[in-house]
C-alpha cells in the first residue's frame, strides 16, 4: 500500500512559496516504518535536500534540510504551517544527526522513539507557538526528499512536447479541405485577453515575444476594429491554416453590437471594419461582403474571460452572454471558453501549470463558471497569456498550444457536420 502524507494541499502551497518550486516526494513516514531514529535516517542518507514533519495535535512543525543529511554542517531552517501561514526560523548550519537525539544545550530537537519534539521558548516565540514548558507530542512523522519541480529533464520534456505541439498544429489541415483557413472569432467582456491571445499565439509560433494585436487597460478596449489575424511559422513559410478573428469587446452597452456578431459569423464583415456600438454593419457599407464564401464564414468561437473577475460581471452582461450562446447552439456553430490569467491565482505557482486542471483553485474556478454560464466543463480550457514578459516560456507555450489544438478540433467538428450542399 503506497504511502500517503498527511500534508494538506494547501500547507504544500506554503511550504512551495517559501522554500521554492519543489516537489516533496514522501521518503518515510513513522506510523508505517515505526517511530525509530535509525529507521529515518536510513532512508533519508544521501537524498539531497530533506524536510522532516511532525504532526502534533495542533500543529506542524517541520525542519528543512538545505544539503541533506550528511556528516557536516548543512543550513538549517525550521518552521510551524498554521492557518495564518509559515512561520520561518533560520538554524543556520547545524549536524542533521544533533537534530534527532538528545542534547541538554540544544533549541530544538525531535525523539522519535519517545514521540516528543522540544522547542527552546526562544525558538517557540519566532515559530508564533504558544509558551509551553515540557515536551510537545507527535502524532505523527514524515521526511521527504525536496526536488526541484522543473528540473532539466522535466524542462527538456516541456520543450519536446511543445515542439510536437509545434509540428502537430503546422500540419493541421481543416476538414475535408472545404477551406484553406479554419476562421477563429474571439468573444468576450473587454479587458478579458483577447487580444493578449492572438499575441500570444503568435509568439509561440514566431519564437519571440510579438505585439501585433494592440493590448491595454482602457475601461472601453482597445480593439474597436474586427481584425483577422494570419499566423506565420518562425521560417516565413507562409500562413498557418488557421486565422484568429478579433473583436471589440463586449458590454452592457457600449460594446460589440449583437447584429454586428451576426454578420461576422456569416461572413459578411470585412477585416479591418470600424465598430460603432450604436449600429452595426449594413449592406450599405462600402466593403460589406455581399456573396460571403464558406472561407470567409466563422468556424468556431471562442468566448475568452479573465479568470479572476467573470464572476464580477452585471446580470446584464451575463445575460447577454447567455442569449449569444443561445443563437450560436440554434445556428449549429460550436463555441469553447477560454480563461486567462491562470497563472494569477491565489496559491498558483509555474510548476502548477504543468497540471493546472488538477489543482483546487482552478477546479473550484471552472466548476463557478461552469454554473454560471453553462458551458461544459470539457469546453473550458485555460491560458497564461504573455502580458509583460520578454522572452517565451516552455509551460506557459505548452498551455497556449494545447488549448489552440481543442480549438482547432472544435472547427474541424463544426466542418465536418455541415450539409453536403453548403
Amino acid at each position: 500500500m503506497a504511502m500517503r502524507t498527511r500534508l494538506t494541499w494547501e500547507q504544500e502551497k506554503y511550504l512551495r512559496n517559501y522554500f521554492g518550486e519543489k516537489k516533496f516526494c514522501l521518503l518515510y513516514k513513522a506510523s508505517v516504518q515505526e517511530f525509530a531514529g535509525q529507521n529515518l535516517l536510513y532512508k533519508c542518507q544521501d537524498q539531497g535536500p530533506t524536510m522532516v514533519v511532525v504532526y502534533s495535535e495542533k500543529y506542524v512543525i517541520g525542519v528543512y534540510l538545505q544539503e541533506g543529511f550528511q556528516e557536516n554542517k548543512v543550513s538549517t531552517t525550521l518552521f510551524t504551517i498554521q492557518e495564518t501561514g509559515l512561520s520561518p526560523c533560520a538554524l543556520g548550519p547545524c549536524l542533521p544527526l544533533s537534530l534527532f537525539r538528545y542534547e541538554e544545550t540544544s533549541d530544538f530537537f525531535i525523539l522519535l522513539d519517545k514521540k516528543t519534539v522540544t522547542i527552546s521558548s526562544e525558538i517557540r516565540k519566532v515559530l508564533r507557538l504558544p509558551s509551553l514548558s515540557g515536551d510537545t507530542f507527535i502524532q505523527e512523522c514524515e521526511a521527504f526528499r525536496c526536488d526541484e519541480l522543473l528540473d532539466e529533464r522535466k524542462t527538456r520534456g516541456i520543450v519536446g512536447l511543445c515542439s510536437n505541439l509545434l509540428d502537430a498544429l503546422r500540419n493541421y489541415k481543416p476538414y475535408g479541405d472545404l477551406v484553406h483557413q479554419t476562421r477563429i472569432l474571439l468573444l468576450g467582456p473587454i479587458g478579458a485577453g483577447k487580444s493578449s491571445f492572438v499575441n500570444s499565439v503568435k509568439s509561440v509560433f514566431k519564437g519571440s515575444i510579438t505585439h501585433q494585436a494592440s493590448v491595454g487597460c482602457d475601461r472601453n478596449g482597445i480593439s474597436d476594429k474586427y481584425r483577422t489575424y494570419s499566423i506565420m511559422s518562425k521560417n516565413d513559410s507562409g500562413p498557418l491554416p488557421f486565422v484568429l478573428c478579433d473583436s471589440l469587446g463586449l458590454s452592457e452597452n457600449e460594446g460589440l453590437h449583437t447584429d454586428d456578431i451576426c454578420h461576422i459569423l456569416k461572413g459578411h464583415t470585412p477585416d479591418r471594419y470600424q465598430f460603432d456600438f450604436r449600429k452595426p454593419i449594413t449592406p450599405n457599407h462600402p466593403n460589406y461582403i455581399h456573396d460571403p464564401l464558406l472561407k470567409d464564414r466563422i468556424h468556431c468561437v471562442v468566448f475568452v474571460f479573465d479568470i479572476n473577475s467573470f464572476n464580477q460581471l452585471s446580470c446584464e452582461l451575463v445575460a447577454k452572454i447567455k442569449q449569444i450562446r443561445r443563437d450560436l447552439i440554434k445556428h449549429g456553430i460550436l463555441h469553447l471558453a477560454l480563461l486567462t490569467h491562470v497563472d494569477s491565482l491565489t496559491w498558483i505557482t509555474k510548476g502548477d501549470l504543468l497540471d493546472i486542471y488538477s489543482c483546487n483553485p482552478v477546479k473550484v474556478k471552472l466548476g463557478v463558471f461552469h454554473r454560471l454560464f453553462g458551458f461544459a466543463l470539457s469546453d473550458i480550457l485555460v491560458v497564461s497569456n504573455y502580458d509583460s514578459e520578454w522572452q517565451l516560456d516552455p509551460v506557459k507555450n505548452m498551455l497556449i498550444l494545447s488549448a489552440l489544438k481543442e480549438i482547432l478540433y472544435t472547427a474541424n467538428g463544426f466542418l465536418e457536420d455541415l450539409p453536403l450542399n453548403k
